[in-house]
């Protein structure tokens, strides 16, 4: 099955949906005031993917991925918690199909296929397959770093927002580094994966939207966070010991 065009705009049409619902959410006042920044990080995300996919930026498909990954693996948790209700299937379904939509070596030619941007930076197959994965794994990560940065922790020191808002900061950062290929791309999300790490065990975890809450997402966060850095993780430490 091709139809890259059409399946690219089906996708599209998935991460703007629900990029636009995160975002009306958060400016509806429906929700607790708590929780609309966070909401609107994340239809940010959302929208970022969705922006990338249409402009047809090399490492918008990879990204795409990691997002509705993100929201697949919400879905079934909360699948878990709450049984298989129609809302939560829905969510999960389509941010599954979005994933199938944008999966394969056909929908690859208009973004991470292309010559152009590989002869820029000189990648070949291997290079590009280590920068997919962790590509993929660091849009997995981005929502449950801004659930951890931005949902409410009751009990936390000032000390510990400072740290989840600095996790935050410093994924976002390496995912930029990273589609920059900068070295300095992989420290920041290594930094930001041993602050989620610490967010993980810290005992101040609030009960959060969608079945998890803060420390289950910190969690989620520093093992995609982490697998984002494993395949330049040779490469990495070679290049500290030069």
């Amino acid at each position: 099955m091709k139809l890259v065009g059409e399946r690219r705009a089906l996708a599209a049409a998935i991460l703007i949906f629900y990029g636009g619902l995160y975002l009306l959410a958060a400016l509806s006042g429906a929700l607790p005031p708590e929780y609309t920044t966070a909401f609107a990080a994340v239809g940010a995300v959302y929208g970022i993917a969705f922006f990338g996919i249409v402009a047809g930026y090399f490492w918008a498909r990879w990204f795409a991925m990691g997002v509705a990954l993100s929201g697949v693996i919400s879905g079934v948790v909360s699948i878990w918690q709450l049984g298989p209700e129609e809302v939560l299937l829905f969510f999960a379904g389509t941010h599954l199909a979005a994933v199938l939509f944008l999966w394969g070596d056909a929908m690859a030619q208009p973004f991470d296929g292309q010559e152009a941007w590989r002869q820029r930076f000189h990648i070949d197959d291997n290079a590009r397959q280590r920068l997919g994965k962790a590509v993929i794994r660091a849009g997995v990560s981005l929502p449950y770093v801004i659930l951890y940065a931005l949902a409410p922790k009751p009990g936390s020191s000032a000390i510990e927002t400072i740290l989840a808002l600095a996790a935050a900061v410093f994924a976002f950062g390496g995912v930029y580094g990273l589609i920059k290929l900068r070295t300095w791309g992989i420290a920041a999300m290594t930094l930001a994966a041993g602050v989620c790490f610490v967010g993980a065990i810290e005992p101040h975890a609030a009960a959060s939207v969608g079945g998890m809450d803060t420390g289950a997402a910190a969690a989620v966060a520093a093992i995609a966070l982490a697998g984002a850095t494993l395949p330049f993780f040779r490469s990495f430490a070679r290049a500290l010991a030069r």
